[in-house]
């Protein structure tokens, strides 16, 4: 492959917005995916929805928010990661450094900005229809990843 932007994924519990799992893509193409085990301090708020997972769940699978942000630093330092929900990835990006009082040292992009000759909206049909195609669900970050990676290449192998 050429090439491949670094594409990231969040999947957040729906009235909290915890971060409850992470996706990212490297450089080769390949997906990280882990649970993140909530900070104690997330839990505060009895509303807090932690999606299809259990606290046991999260907290026995799942890895730090620091063990995340330190494998972040690791395989992207100072980079610019494509997602296609820029604002709900960003807050819980944020979320997950605040816990740390650190400010997050990757900024993100909307997917779609990859492809400028794209007319609007054509990004996203073609998203919808590779979830389609794949049987992938759009809520699992990991499966999100797989989905941008694929429609990348078919972009770049097209002429939109």
């Amino acid at each position: 492959m050429d090439d491949i932007p670094a594409f990231i994924a969040v999947e957040t519990g729906e009235d909290g917005g915890l971060p409850l799992s992470i996706a990212w893509s490297l450089q080769d193409g390949t997906i990280k995916h882990t649970l993140i085990q909530p900070d104690d301090n997330w839990l505060d708020n009895e509303t807090v929805s932690l999606g299809d997972y259990s606290l046991e769940e999260l907290s026995s699978i799942g890895v730090s928010p620091l063990d995340v942000i330190r494998e972040l630093e690791t395989d992207h330092f100072n980079a610019t990661l494509y997602t296609a929900g820029v604002f709900d990835d960003e807050a819980a990006i944020s979320r997950i450094f605040d816990t740390y009082g650190m400010d997050p040292f990757v900024e993100l992009a909307p997917a779609e900005s990859l492809y400028p000759d794209l007319v609007p909206g054509e990004w996203a049909r073609a998203r919808n229809e590779v979830f389609s195609h794949l049987g992938l669900e759009p809520m699992r970050p990991e499966q999100e990843i797989e989905v941008m990676l694929h429609l990348h290449q078919h972009l770049l192998n097209t002429d939109y």
